[in-house]
């Protein structure tokens, strides 16, 4: 059942904030919009640059956007103002990817430039540190929510690598995807640690963090694996794709428990909210929320 949909130009990316009703939505346009899925309405719009935008998130402790762009720029803006906090050349190719340290004063961004890097908002948005090691271009990056020192990247060089901040050089890799991966998540059950990826292989794979191995294999969709999640509160692991479907699998046997097709055309981005059963998706038509069912 869809609960809110709202039509815009091709959406790339979707963040929640925490608190707030509201949706974070970067467009290829250039521009980013904050939805409110309470009262269906466009919050605030920012119209950033004429280059694709295809990562945003919220900062909530600073009242802040980030968002990187094709143009190599990072941007900050101040939500509640909506006036620039700054803006600089970040990479020597397009931003496919940011994210937000959950304790520290840090931002992780990847880029088609091969590299990845931390910059640090408490001293000037410097770069602190570069991490090297990935042969094509980085697609994502996300840190582990069990150990923040520690996070990992998605590569069309078909591998997952995991880093540590303070060092250079990638901690393990992990392969096994025959074509580029595109989207990684955390994945934490009980006292265990997994990640997920998502790959131009139309699978997505399930890793088991302390053996280093595949611990499954999700196959069904038809195209690329654009996005992929789990659930904070149910069972259920999320995938997107270029397919247009979005499918939901079980987080513990990893059997496909149900497919979502609104004739999205391609899907990019999944969102979800904690305390509610909502999941919310990007792609070429727009936002869209749905409400899905426990398993």
């Amino acid at each position: 059942m869809k609960e809110f949909a709202q039509d815009s130009e091709r959406v790339k990316s979707v963040d929640l904030h925490p608190t707030e009703p509201w949706i974070l939505a970067c467009l290829y346009s250039g521009s980013v919009c904050i939805l409110n899925y309470q009262s269906k309405t466009v919050e605030k719009s920012f119209k950033l640059t004429d280059s694709p935008v295809r990562s945003a998130k919220f900062i909530p402790s600073k009242h802040w956007i980030v968002a990187g762009a094709d143009d190599k720029h990072i941007r900050v803006y101040n939500y509640d103002t909506m006036e620039k906090v700054v803006e600089f050349e970040a990479h020597d190719d397009y931003i496919r990817s940011v994210a937000v340290h959950p304790t520290l004063p840090y931002l992780l961004s990847a880029s088609d430039d091969k590299v990845i890097k931390l910059w640090d908002w408490e001293k000037g948005w410097i770069c602190s540190q570069i991490f090297e090691g990935h042969s094509h271009y980085v697609m994502q990056v996300a840190v582990n929510p069990k150990d923040n020192s520690t996070f990992a990247t998605a590569s069309l060089d078909g591998t997952v690598k995991i880093w540590n901040i303070g060092s250079p050089d990638p901690k393990f890799t992990l392969e096994g995807h025959l074509k580029g991966v595109n989207c990684i998540d955390y994945f934490v059950s009980g006292d265990k640690t997994y990640l997920l990826s998502g790959s131009d292989d139309y699978t997505a794979k399930v890793w088991d963090y302390q053996t280093k191995s595949c611990a499954q294999t999700l196959e069904g969709h038809e195209n690329n694996v654009t996005d992929i999640c789990v659930h904070p509160e149910l069972p259920i692991i999320i995938t997107a794709s270029e397919d247009g479907t979005i499918r939901m699998w079980h987080a513990t046997t990893y059997r496909l428990e149900s497919t979502l097709n609104y004739n999205l055309e391609r899907v990019w981005g999944i969102g979800y909210m904690k305390g509610s059963h909502r999941v919310v998706f990007g792609c070429d038509k727009g936002t869209i929320m749905v409400k899905i069912n426990g398993s």
